[in-house]
């Protein structure tokens, strides 16, 4: 599938540590001549065959990893970190950083890195992979849910959206399939992605027997486990944090558990009358974890459903064993981040960021949203954006998009769009926020145009330009009002851009006259 952006295209930045490095950005050509950089998730630039996947870009520097991963192996970038060494992937990720903060250095991700605060998901077998950094003192990044299930959606299906993800700015692209064909679905959307790709492997274990979990075992889980690995996941949801004494604590709750995840792990406990496998065999999954550098995302299994339920003693006493894990992983050197809520009125957000850092030692925070009202199914791409962006701001790292079908059905391609929107926007405004050098010169780019009345560079200085355009010409659609100096709101005699202008060429002809 061909996408562009509209006068684009890639620009690649070398490496100094390792030469060989080529980091890709977008530059928007102006109409003034000028030019402005963005950061860029898009992937190769040209069209690639479905089967073909893309270019193996990480082949060459994996090489130092020595491809023979072994369970006693460990090659992940925190073992690196904390051995002084600073891998490719590190001084990638510096200089996809450093265009916009000039402080970010190899050394600095790497230091970063080291204490637990960032994570870079990259698995030794996603060599198509361009990393990217999760972590709170860089910008604030957006993952995008595909996948298909039981009822909907095919393997080309979910490439597109990928690609189509990719191409809105995805930073990382999580794969729910729980339908058919799970395999060989993952297995195209990791070769064909640029951005690192998470699954639930539950979700597939519990496809192999036949959907009863009550005959889920250990045994087919780290099957699971390791096929995926093998496969290039660079992040695996993990519902270890679902303990057989925290279910009741969710009966009176309005919604219950509203994570697949988690209520899988909650209804196998209860069924087994056994404490979750996932907890009990935790180290074991870490050895599998470290031999192929795969992320830890500690799933929420006990996420509030609905305001009701939100910040409730169920949801706390889960993250504080997702802090124990956290210290468990990071004992073997794998990196990990925490997933959170989930539907959180507004006044109560800023506790969930301040019990996060104090129980998991401000491990990367990863969270669903969250939504601040319940009351608009169809619309939860917007009620789930407010929250992420003032998540964002607290110190959020990673936001899981929401898309307007959340509660209602399996998102299509303009699905997935309309969440990256409203994503995007989220996670810009909170770097905003957080003061990040660089976030609010592509806001001054875009209001520079529009002042100017430069109609194709504030379209294509947009996160949507095809939107920007269209909205501008189902009014005004001849070419000659791309020049014009008002908008179909204004018209030509009330654009108040256009009497700042008179203002300001009266104010000057009176100094001149003056003078």
């Amino acid at each position: 599938m061909q996408l562009s952006h509209p006068s684009s295209k890639k620009q690649y930045l070398c490496g100094e540590l390792f030469p060989y490095l080529r980091v890709p950005f977008r530059e928007i050509q102006l109409t003034n001549n000028e030019t402005f950089w963005v950061y860029d998730t898009s992937g190769h630039e040209s069209d690639v065959e479905f089967e073909n996947g893309l270019p193996k870009i990480r082949e060459q520097w994996l090489d130092y990893k020595k491809l023979t991963s072994t369970p006693t192996r460990n090659v992940t970038q925190l073992h690196s970190a904390r051995n002084g060494i600073i891998t490719p992937e590190m001084e990638y990720v510096a200089i996809r950083e450093n265009r916009f903060c000039p402080h970010i250095t190899p050394e600095f991700v790497r230091q970063e890195i080291e204490a637990g605060r960032a994570v870079i998901p990259a698995n030794i077998n996603h060599p198509e992979l361009e990393p990217m950094i999760i972590g709170q003192r860089f910008h604030v990044k957006v993952n995008a849910n595909i996948g298909n299930s039981a009822t909907t959606s095919s393997m080309a299906e979910e490439v597109a959206k990928l690609q189509w993800a990719c191409h809105y700015g995805a930073d990382t692209v999580m794969d729910l399939s729980t339908g058919k064909n799970i395999h060989q679905i993952r297995e195209s959307i990791l070769r064909h992605s640029p951005v690192p790709i998470g699954t639930v492997p539950l979700y597939q274990a519990l496809e192999k027997v036949k959907g009863k979990i009550a005959d889920l075992t250990w045994e087919v889980f780290k099957e699971t486990l390791l096929e995926q690995a093998q496969q290039g996941v660079d992040y695996f949801t993990i519902h270890a944090g679902v303990l057989a004494e925290f279910l009741p604590l969710t009966m009176n709750r309005l919604t219950g558990i509203v994570s697949r995840g988690g209520a899988i792990m909650a209804n196998w406990c209860q069924l087994k009358g056994k404490q979750n496998f996932l907890y009990t065999n935790f180290e074991e999954i870490c050895n599998i974890m470290k031999a192929y550098d795969i992320c830890f995302s500690l799933g929420d299994g006990l996420r509030p459903g609905c305001l009701a339920d939100a910040n409730d003693e169920a949801q706390f006493a889960e993250l504080k064993i997702l802090g124990e894990l956290t210290k468990i992983a990071w004992q073997h050197d794998v990196q990990t981040m925490i997933e959170g809520p989930g539907h959180v009125p507004l006044h109560l957000l800023s506790e969930n960021m301040k019990l996060q850092h104090e129980y998991c030692f401000e491990a990367p925070f990863y969270t669903l949203g969250p939504l601040v009202v319940d009351i608009a199914p169809g619309y939860d791409h917007i009620t789930s954006a407010i929250g992420a962006a003032i998540m964002g701001w607290y110190g959020t790292s990673l936001l899981c998009y929401v898309t307007p079908k959340e509660h209602l059905g399996l998102p299509n391609k303009e699905d997935v769009k309309a969440g990256m929107i409203a994503y995007k926007i989220a996670a810009h405004a909170a770097d905003v926020a957080r003061g990040h050098p660089g976030a609010i010169l592509r806001d001054h780019a875009l209001s520079k145009a529009r002042f100017e009345f430069r109609w194709h560079d504030q379209f294509n200085l947009s996160l949507d330009p095809e939107t920007a355009r269209r909205y501008h010409d189902e009014s005004l659609p001849k070419a000659a009002f791309k020049e014009a100096s008002f908008c179909s709101m204004c018209g030509p005699n009330f654009c108040s851009m256009q009497l700042s202008h008179e203002i300001r060429n009266n104010d000057e002809s009176r100094s001149c006259e003056s003078a």
